[in-house]
């Protein structure tokens, strides 16, 4: 692919990886494949660099950053991982499991990052081009999705391209992502309580039988990305649990109910879950002045669709 602006596109080969390294290491950003979306990627030592991050997306502040790593070592030297922690990291990662624990006072992230909270969000991804660039680089990054504010997330490199224009010095061509929707997150407290923050491909259900019952009520305040009443929004007017389009409007369809795209023909929730993103960037980018979407049942990763959904909705 060849960018139309001044953001320079790498291979996802060795020389790609090198070279994002390189980039990465003078404190400018990359935005790197992972198997859930695009990531916009800073090294997390770095006040500027995550200053850069920030200001590139028009991210409020008050919202953290995942922090991503290499492997349990990197991410043990920055919170304090407990036996359940331990016990969702060997299961879980590499993989789209996020987990937000209490952070060391002294590890080696710019406060930006956890937006000043006693927390950190950590996941190891499980693409091998975001695995190399970290492990080469030999320190953890910051890496929210690779697009502005309150917009849909990338799943593509031309997604990326889109959203952030001249805005993102580098980016690494990995295709497609594969699961297209953003890592499940779950908060880990003090006494054995424990809260899903971000449904994702990873389902409460799952969770629920490790950790026992989710604690009541709700959280008083964002501890992770994903959490914001609005977001993933595709500028558009969103109506969902439409059977058939509203007059005038785009129509996302799923199994027997057509569309002008379907995200999955055969009701596969897996399928839909990593076209979501791709079929409303298509939605966004029509003539038609709204979108409407078909039902998808709230069950196991359904239940993190609607949640994107109901979001870019709002």
């Amino acid at each position: 692919m060849t960018s139309k602006n001044a953001t320079e596109c790498l291979q996802a080969n060795a020389e790609g990886i090198a070279r994002a390294v390189q980039i990465l290491e003078s404190g400018e950003l990359v935005a790197v494949p992972t198997e859930t979306v695009y990531g916009l990627a800073a090294r997390a030592d770095s006040p500027e660099a995550i200053a850069k991050i920030y200001a590139a997306k028009g991210r409020p502040e008050f919202n953290p950053l995942i922090v991503h790593v290499s492997s349990l070592e990197m991410a043990r030297e920055l919170a304090e991982f407990d036996t359940r922690a331990l016990d969702l990291a060997k299961r879980y990662w590499p993989g789209p499991l996020t987990l937000v624990l209490p952070l060391y006072e002294n590890a080696p992230i710019a406060r930006a990052v956890t937006a000043g909270l006693s927390t950190i969000a950590i996941r190891m991804p499980a693409h091998p081009v975001a695995s190399a660039i970290i492990e080469q680089l030999g320190m953890p990054i910051a890496a929210p999705s690779a697009n502005r504010s309150y917009g849909l997330s990338p799943t593509k490199p031309e997604h990326v391209y889109a959203s952030l224009v001249d805005d993102c010095p580098a980016l690494v061509d990995g295709g497609s992502c594969e699961a297209g929707l953003e890592s499940t997150i779950v908060a880990l407290r003090a006494g054995g309580t424990w809260r899903l923050l971000r449904p994702g491909p990873i389902p409460k259900e799952a969770l629920s039988d490790l950790l026992g019952p989710e604690e009541r009520g709700s959280a008083e305040q964002i501890e992770a990305p994903g959490q914001l009443e609005r977001h993933y929004s595709p500028g558009k007017p969103l109506h969902l649990n439409r059977t058939k389009p509203k007059p005038g409007d785009f129509m996302i369809g799923f199994g027997e109910i057509e569309g002008d795209v379907n995200l999955s023909p055969g009701g596969d929730k897996a399928e839909a879950a990593a076209r979501l993103y791709d079929c409303l960037h298509i939605a966004a980018a029509s003539d038609k002045a709204g979108i409407s979407v078909a039902p998808i049942q709230p069950h196991g990763i359904g239940k993190a669709i609607n949640d994107r959904l109901k979001r870019a909705a709002a």
